[in-house]
């Protein structure tokens, strides 16, 4: 069995991209590279990987990352700076700290 890694991109623009991928290297020099046309990240470049965990169940990979998809911009830069206090106090208050913006 492989090992699968989720990642936080921040690009370009000050988005952030999450994903899986079983070689992470390979996977940002890829999205730096603008092989894909239609991804996110190619207008969006450079990419710069943030913060990353490795897996060894695919399942739980793509469960992780659909988690943190779902997560507010202020939550994902709290898991960028292991600021383990503002994550929980942003999981208990979400519908207080939530962007008036609604992007992240």
């Amino acid at each position: 069995m492989g090992i699968f890694f989720v990642y936080l991109i921040e690009c370009s623009d000050k988005s952030f991209y999450i994903g899986v991928t079983n070689n992470l290297e390979e996977r940002i020099w890829q999205q730096n590279a603008g092989l894909n046309k239609d991804s996110y990240t190619f207008k969006r470049r450079p990419v710069e990987l943030k913060w990353f965990e490795s897996f060894t169940n695919p399942e739980y990979a793509f469960k992780i990352e659909k988690q943190l998809k779902g997560w507010s911009r202020k939550k994902k830069i709290a898991l960028i700076t292991e600021e383990w206090e503002k994550l929980v106090e942003y999981s208990k208050n979400y519908t207080q700290n939530k962007s008036s913006t609604g992007s992240d």
